[in-house]
């Protein structure tokens, strides 16, 4: 088990250099790319580990199609997402792996990391590891009854 983070850093000075020149639409662009290229290197680090530091998929040789089926050995989980959605869990890896001190990405007080355009997760390379997700939150989890009807319930305040 591992965990990583990366990060594009600049984009956001280049966004508002756009911004402030009335450019909206390569404001836009430069972070959706921006989003894309740190997407991007977690990928090639991902395969990178896999293959190389890990080496535990060296004969490994996979397609665009077979990446986004998540044909290859191992997951990459990451905090927010299904099958990790506790984002405090950053919290444990940021202080492990002194990701700010080493990169540094930095978590907000909120945990959204900074710059915006970043990835992180962690790194399981068993290969009966697979990706899972918790079930669909339904109407009872979400809606407590008050005196006043329904309302939302406290963890999602």
């Amino acid at each position: 088990m591992g965990l990583f983070a990366v990060a594009v850093f600049g984009a956001e000075e280049l966004s508002k250099q756009f911004e402030s020149q009335g450019d909206d639409y390569n404001s836009i662009m430069v972070k959706a790319l921006a989003d894309r290229l740190a997407e991007a290197f977690a990928e090639e680090l991902h395969a990178r580990v896999r293959r190389e530091l890990w080496g535990y998929s060296t004969e490994e040789n996979l397609q665009t199609e077979d990446m986004h089926r998540i044909r290859y050995d191992g997951i990459r989980p990451a905090a927010g997402y299904p099958s990790q959605p506790d984002h405090t869990e950053k919290t444990a890896m940021w202080t492990l792996g002194e990701v700010e001190e080493k990169t540094g990405i930095k978590l907000t007080e909120s945990l959204a990391m900074t710059p915006a355009a970043a990835v992180s997760g962690l790194y399981f390379s068993n290969p009966k590891a697979t990706y899972f997700a918790v079930g669909k939150i339904t109407r009872e989890q979400v809606l407590t009854q008050g005196s006043d009807g329904f309302h939302l319930g406290r963890f999602l305040m």
